[in-house]
């Protein structure tokens, strides 16, 4: 079997008995002129790649990323494909009853916040039904909504070559909250004409890799801890939230 830990590239030989399976959960969706549509799929994939390495006990497996999740928000782009809340809800239930016929451990990583709301419902679901299985998001304090310099820094650490000029991009940097009733009723291209919701001027590979190792620290000492609240969101197991 790879020693990465990859199930798309295994064969079912492969396969030991009862392993954990990291599900990287992202979207395709627009992130400014400057970063491409598979931002937060990259993002969720790279974290459950890195998570996997970090794990010790049993066997760990990355399963191919899911990559259409709730952009409903970012439709007013071009390139953005959004298949919605309750589409994105059932990929996620099946996916758990048919990983739940050979694998011990679910654990969903999603890198898109417009995926929370359905990952809490199908993960709170398919837990009452008895399946062992979690999420956790790779979202870090302190940075900023939407193709901002936290995004922009993790992108130029995780694929340089997809990321285009952003000395020029400008945001709308006021914040979140100030902005949400608008970006709720009509979509981030009300308030923000280039699509990016922060500033990524500062970006750089350096703070990138800072970022990239926090965000495998918390979701590897997450999905250790397994302390689970009752949406299936895994917690910090010192008591810390998610």
């Amino acid at each position: 079997m790879p020693g990465d830990g990859d199930l798309a590239g295994a064969a079912w030989p492969d396969i030991r008995a009862d392993p954990l399976v990291l599900v990287p959960v992202g979207s395709t969706e627009q992130h400014g002129p400057h970063l491409p549509l598979s931002t937060d799929t990259v993002i969720a994939r790279a974290v459950a790649e890195r998570v996997a390495g970090a794990l010790a006990g049993p066997p760990v497996l990355v399963a191919p990323a899911i990559a259409y999740g709730a952009s409903g928000e970012h439709a007013g782009f071009p390139g953005t494909i959004s298949i919605g809340q309750e589409a994105l809800r059932a990929v996620i239930v099946e996916t758990v009853r048919s990983l739940a016929l050979w694998a011990g451990r679910v654990v969903f990583v999603n890198g898109h916040g417009g995926n929370v709301a359905a990952l809490d419902a199908a993960v709170r679901r398919m837990r009452a039904e008895g399946h062992q299985v979690a999420w956790a998001g790779c979202g870090v304090p302190g940075g900023d909504a939407h193709a901002g310099v936290t995004e922009t820094s993790v992108m130029l650490h995780l694929a340089p070559e997809l990321v285009r000029p952003f000395d020029a991009v400008t945001g709308e940097t006021r914040p979140l909250a100030a902005i949400m009733p608008a970006l709720v009723a009509q979509g981030v291209r009300a308030v923000s004409p280039s699509g990016v919701l922060g500033d990524p001027a500062g970006a750089s590979a350096g703070r990138g890799d800072e970022i990239v190792r926090a965000m495998v620290a918390s979701v590897a000492r997450r999905v250790g801890g397994g302390r689970v609240d009752a949406r299936g969101r895994l917690l910090d197991p010192g008591g810390a939230g998610p």
